[in-house]
């Protein structure tokens, strides 16, 4: 047993402390605290807790510290909000950029909307922290209400391919016509089990059930409303994680937009932001995933009142659009996943653009991204970090730069 004093807070939630000249993180111990700990390498185990912090508080989930969905669920709300604040601030420190971050935005809203379980036989929970062990939950506090039957759907469907003994990923979505539910691991099913799982949706009212993207049963086809569009959603589509969120998320980028008439939305999805600013502008939008961009469109063409909205299937990591071509708007909002948009940036600021707008999901890839238009030329506006995954070390950022004026462009979208 050891004892350890903590110094701060890792970027993913741990406690960090030295045990002699190696650094030690511990997960579920907070800045300031004494902490008795089992210590192997750089990983640590809480054992106790001899010094509290005064910023500690009662945890709202009796698995928290054996679940390793959350992280910080001890820590003081004030305090939580500075460490979001601050995981952007260090991440844009270590990229050479100590730039002004403003106040969190809180969307965790009504709650997620989207969940993925993880089974392992007919068991159904999530993982412990920094293991591959399974902690059975009984329910979540962080769920929407509209997945309050999540779980119980989750374990119908463990249950039935419990006998495969493959590990199962469970990912659910709530609709507004029902829960959407995504089978992942479970590889071609046998007409037995597929007999089983129809029957199962049936039981649990599921809107949809498919397997790895194949439909296994439907019942109604599962939507949400993009702005002023209802958007069937592909098998697996990518959605913000609480509509709050979404809703947040688009509000910072309508605001920095405003008065752009030509705008490209690159790594739309089913388009969050572009179904929004067609409500005002022409926009070009790009996605690699052909279904994603499809419903979109699909989204489009049922909504009265928007102004022109192009889209494509585009590879952006392997074909970015260039700067050439960016030379038709006079905006870019760009949405990359987690691992960033590299050479989608360099591309960008190069271009004549004058004004982007960087949504992110990771402070350490948005960070490398935002060097990238800050060295050609860019100056940056306002960054804001959006708080929708409640407790966990991840957070959301909305980054404004602009540039001053450069050539004129021409008035007409790239896609037509």
């Amino acid at each position: 047993m050891t004892r350890l004093h903590i110094e701060r807070l890792g970027h993913r939630g741990e406690g960090i402390a030295r045990d002699g000249d190696a650094r030690v993180f511990v997960p579920y111990a907070l800045p300031g605290e004494t902490v008795l700990a089992d210590v192997s390498g750089e990983q640590a185990r809480l054992v106790e807790i001899v010094e509290a912090s005064p910023e500690r508080v009662a945890p709202i989930c009796p698995h928290y510290a054996q679940c390793g969905g959350c992280a910080v669920q001890a820590l003081a709300p004030g305090a939580y909000l500075a460490w979001k604040r601050g995981l952007v601030e260090t991440a844009l420190r270590n990229a050479g950029l100590p730039l002004p971050v403003e106040p969190v935005v809180d969307a965790h809203g009504a709650g997620r909307r989207r969940v993925t379980f993880h089974a392992r036989g007919a068991r159904v929970g999530f993982m412990a922290a920094r293991s591959h062990d399974l902690v059975e939950i009984d329910a979540c506090p962080l769920l929407a209400p509209t997945l309050s039957g999540a779980l119980p759907a989750a374990r119908a469907m463990a249950r039935i391919l419990a006998p495969r003994g493959k590990p199962l990923d469970i990912a659910i979505t709530a609709t507004l016509d029902g829960m959407d539910v995504e089978l992942r691991g479970a590889g071609p099913l046998s007409e037995q089990e597929t007999g089983a799982l129809i029957a199962a949706a049936a039981e649990q009212d599921l809107a949809r059930l498919t397997n790895h993207g194949r439909l296994v049963a439907l019942r109604r086809e599962p939507a949400v409303m993009v702005g002023a569009a209802r958007v069937a959603l592909p098998p697996g589509a990518f959605l913000q994680a609480t509509q709050a969120g979404e809703d947040a998320l688009g509000a910072l980028v309508l605001e920095a937009t405003q008065g752009a008439k030509n705008v490209a939305d690159l790594f739309c999805g089913v388009g969050a932001f572009a179904l929004r600013l067609a409500g005002r502008a022409r926009v070009s939008a790009f996605d690699s995933a052909t279904e994603a961009v499809e419903a979109m469109l699909a989204g489009v063409r049922a909504t009265a009142g928007l102004k022109p909205l192009d889209a494509a299937a585009r590879d952006l990591f392997a074909r970015p659009l260039t700067a050439q071509e960016l030379a038709a708007f006079d905006a870019v909002v760009f949405d990359p996943p987690r691992a960033g948009a590299a050479a989608q940036a360099a591309e960008i600021a190069k271009s004549p653009v004058r004004r982007v707008v960087a949504v992110s999901c990771s402070a350490q890839s948005f960070a490398r991204d935002a060097a990238i238009l800050v060295n050609g030329g860019f100056a940056t506006k306002k960054i804001t970090p959006v708080d929708q995954f409640r407790f966990a070390p991840h957070v959301e950022i909305v980054a404004v730069f602009s540039r001053g004026e450069g050539q004129k462009r021409p008035k007409r979208s790239l896609l037509g």
